[in-house]
């Protein structure tokens, strides 16, 4: 494994941005560049299969579990897409193109796990701390930042909340998928605080700042556990 090829910085050319939560613009890599990454350290000796595949009804997206076998390793991340339809009529325009599109998320998170693009997702998980520390109202001592959001006794809310879903498309989750992730979360006995230290961990977010697609990753995990 060539961890200098691997964790080598892309190139101002080959970010691009796209917009996330808050109106922020956020970098990221193509697909098909994390795929030469992969080639060059590995010298084209990696393979990506889906594990599982799931179509989420309530949500309506794709929800996809891949697996990156590269020098020995085995990487495993879920990827997640929006399903595509029809503006006037609803119909399903490609769900093949839907699941490409979700196992393309899921190979690429499966990458930064060897290190590929990682610079970047240091730089979002920055971003989102930034936002926690001054997203809530009514703070008291300040300790608010961190992974001490949102602790649990009900003073300290999100300013905005999280009741009309946020942006269209990939944009803020939905008010149902926040109710399921909670109801999960505490079926399995934990905490608020642990899960808002989770989300943190994977995207640089508390629970109610996620996006849809992310937030569908938490769900999925919490179902698979």
């Amino acid at each position: 494994m060539n961890r200098e090829i691997l964790e080598r910085p892309f190139t101002p050319e080959q970010i691009k941005q796209r917009e996330g939560n808050f109106g922020k613009m956020l970098d990221y890599i193509e697909g098909h560049a994390v795929i030469q990454r992969l080639n060059d350290a590995f010298d084209g000796e990696w393979s990506f299969t889906i594990a599982r595949h799931e179509i989420l009804k309530e949500t309506d997206e794709v929800l996809v579990l891949g697996e990156l076998k590269a020098g020995g390793i085995v990487k495993s991340q879920f990827g997640s897409s929006r399903i595509t339809r029809v503006r006037e009529s609803g119909d399903i325009i490609s769900l093949a193109d839907d699941l490409k599109a979700a196992a393309t998320d899921a190979l690429k998170k499966a990458a930064t796990l060897l290190g590929v693009g990682l610079h970047l997702y240091r730089n979002e998980r920055t971003q989102g701390a930034h936002r926690q520390t001054g997203s809530y109202r009514n703070g008291g001592n300040g300790n608010n930042g961190g992974n001490n959001t949102n602790g649990g006794n009900g003073n300290n809310r999100p300013s905005g909340g999280h009741r009309n879903g946020g942006n269209n498309g990939n944009g803020r989750l939905t008010n149902n998928q926040y109710k399921y992730m909670l109801r999960l979360n505490q079926e399995q006995g934990r905490s608020k605080t642990d899960l808002d230290q989770h989300c943190l961990q994977l995207f640089g977010a508390a629970s109610e700042y996620l996006s849809k697609n992310d937030a569908s990753s938490v769900i999925q995990q919490l179902l698979s556990a």
